[in-house]
């Protein structure tokens, strides 16, 4: 295990050091660069040598790099090119707004999905399975930003029922109560699309499980239905849910930016838009980076998992695990 763990722990500095080398190469590759953004008109060239200097732009994009990386391995995310606000002060608060968000609509999504994708692959074709496909239908062929401002329509502009946007009213900031009110429209609107994959994944997995020999021979032997489902089966269906849950924890981080816009919440999916929109490469880089964490994070999560809820799932020395 530890010898894993160490293994995975190189590999992924290995991997955050070519994402933050490709991302930073891309950002200053973009047609007028990040130099573009501060330059006020009518700007003399002495004026703009001056500028570039100060902010270390005058430098081969090599040194550029290796300074970035400097200031960030200790701690300093950098500034934005336009106004020099140091970018944890703007990240931060946005990542913490984001939690909130997904991470309730997540954990609503895995208690209704996970059971009921198990419940409908022993009851194929029923009421419950046929629901279940339709609601998976809608979630994916609906446009986010329609169904959004479909809910705001109805529940906020005529039925007065819900607010419209934003994190917290007017004056109402921190308060409990106006936060779960203000989370019912855009937790509705992240339910919906994640069900429509959460449930089906559940019911495939599962089913597929139920069709194998050993399950058959367990029937065939008297064992209880209910045991067969959640003592022989469960533990390997679960596996793919595994995979699938891990690969959308950076969604906690990074935020839903579609969801984030409709609803005007402060999070970091909205941030990413406004800052592509307004050219600051160094926010956006810090964003792609922290998702990165997230994403082999979760990966990581994801091995030792496999080994928790199957037990015949090793940690190997090869390919990090074998069954």
């Amino acid at each position: 295990m530890t010898e894993f763990i160490i293994r995975r722990t190189l590999q992924s500095v290995l991997v955050l050091f070519l994402i933050t080398l490709v991302t930073f190469g891309l950002i200053h590759a973009a047609p007028g660069g990040p130099f573009q953004i501060m330059l006020a008109p009518g700007l003399s060239p002495e004026a703009m040598e001056i500028q570039a200097h100060n902010m270390g732009l005058d430098k081969p994009l090599p040194m550029q790099y290796l300074s970035w990386l400097g200031n960030l391995l200790q701690g300093d995310l950098g500034y934005t090119f336009k106004n020099h606000v140091p970018i944890g002060e703007i990240i931060w608060p946005t990542v913490k707004n984001t939690f909130i968000l997904m991470s309730v609509a997540w954990l609503l999504t895995l208690v209704i999905a996970i059971p009921w994708g198990i419940y409908n692959s022993t009851k194929e074709y029923s009421l419950s399975d046929q629901t279940a496909s339709f609601i998976s239908y809608i979630g994916f062929a609906m446009p986010t930003f329609w169904f959004g401002i479909i809910l705001q329509q109805i529940f906020s502009i005529k039925l007065d029922l819900l607010p419209l946007a934003d994190m917290y009213s007017m004056d109402k900031e921190g308060q409990f109560g106006d936060l779960m009110l203000h989370l019912v429209l855009p937790v509705t609107v992240l339910t919906l699309g994640f069900l429509a994959a959460y449930v089906k994944y559940s019911r495939s997995s599962m089913m597929e499980v139920l069709n194998q020999d050993y399950i058959r021979t367990a029937r065939a032997k008297g064992v209880q239905e209910g045991k067969v489902i959640y003592k022989h089966a469960l533990r390997n269906a679960l596996i793919p849910i595994i995979t699938i849950i891990a690969l959308d924890l950076p969604l906690l981080v990074a935020g839903a930016a579609i969801t984030e816009s409709v609803f005007n919440w402060p999070g970091m999916g909205r941030l990413f838009v406004q800052m592509a929109v307004a050219r600051e490469y160094s926010v956006l880089m810090a964003i792609t980076l922290l998702t990165a964490v997230i994403v082999i994070f979760g990966n990581l999560l994801a091995d030792l998992l496999y080994a928790v809820v199957d037990p015949r799932v090793q940690l190997g020395k090869r390919g990090g695990r074998s069954a």
